[in-house]
């Protein structure tokens, strides 16, 4: 298991072998995208530095979080199913579709938690200026720094077919693995390729969305109730990764299964963001003559 967990967390930061290129490419690509949608939340990172620390903090530990917490549990809840149940109920296809439930929720759990961390460390240290937009803010950067890491491990480490890349040179093995969106990956596999680089932006997007709203739910003092919603949404949207995969839905299917959630959760994330109250005018009452009045003349 050490070395299942070590091994893991090491490949975000390590590709023997893998071209240069396509390396510098896969982070310019993630970094340009990711900072596209950050751009729509206008976060004050020059004015405010503190909000660096919430970027690289949640992206180093969220990934530790994936490597050293995440994945135990799901290999745990796997080994505990194969244990508890017979090999004929593990080979039903309703038990397939259900036992993957527990693992999307390991994912939404730990991640949105993860990513949150370091905002409610900064809240904790500015209560005072830590308002539901500034909360916003931070949750947004918190998700962006995450989601850029990880889109940029998912297109330096895509593989369209591992039993079919398996077979091929090494040569050709590196292309494939190096970034799915090449053209010359297109021009072997077709489509099949560049879905996973479309899986590494729709993921920025949601990082930064779901962030968002629970750093405006901390400020709001209802975090418990956005983390929930995000960590739901998280599972809903892996979940349906999983049944295209299967494949028990189409690749079109499965976009939307995603997409609807994702523009939804965005959507009222960038309300939220810009939308401004109503100031309500204040209710004037009569206007205080009193001091006007002229006290009577006394009667000498």
């Amino acid at each position: 298991m050490l070395h299942l967990i070590t091994g893991f967390f090491n490949a975000g930061f390590y590709f023997p072998g893998y071209n240069w290129t396509s390396i510098l490419l896969a982070i310019a690509i993630g970094i340009a995208f990711g900072g596209i949608w950050l751009f729509l939340y206008r976060p004050p990172l020059l004015k405010n530095t503190g909000l660096w620390f919430v970027f690289i903090a949640a992206a180093f530990l969220t990934w530790a979080a994936v490597s050293f917490i995440q994945l135990p549990l799901q290999v745990w809840t796997k080994d505990a199913m194969v244990h508890w149940w017979n090999p004929q109920t593990l080979s039903t296809a309703k038990f397939i579709l259900l036992s993957y439930i527990p693992i999307v929720l390991i994912a939404g759990i730990v991640q949105e938690a993860a990513k949150i961390a370091p905002v409610f460390f900064f809240r904790q240290r500015n209560k005072i200026d830590f308002t539901p937009q500034f909360g916003l803010v931070a949750g947004a950067v918190a998700g962006a720094g995450f989601g850029i890491f990880e889109a940029i491990w998912k297109l330096n480490l895509i593989l369209p077919d591992i039993g079919f890349a398996s077979s091929l040179s090494n040569s050709t093995l590196r292309v494939l693995t190096a970034a799915g969106f090449s053209y010359r990956n297109y021009s072997l596999l077709g489509f099949s390729p560049l879905m996973g680089t479309f899986g590494s932006f729709y993921s920025i997007v949601f990082h930064i969305a779901a962030s968002a709203l629970v750093g405006y739910g901390l400020a709001k003092r209802r975090g418990w109730e956005f983390y929930l919603l995000v960590v739901f949404l998280n599972s809903f949207i892996n979940y349906g990764a999983f049944l295209t995969y299967l494949p028990r839905i189409t690749v079109i299917e499965g976009i939307i299964w995603g997409g609807v959630p994702l523009v939804l959760v965005t959507v009222f994330a960038l309300w939220l963001r810009w939308h401004k109250p109503r100031v309500k005018p204040a209710v004037s009452g009569p206007a205080d003559v009193t001091h006007l009045i002229i006290p009577p003349t006394p009667i000498s």
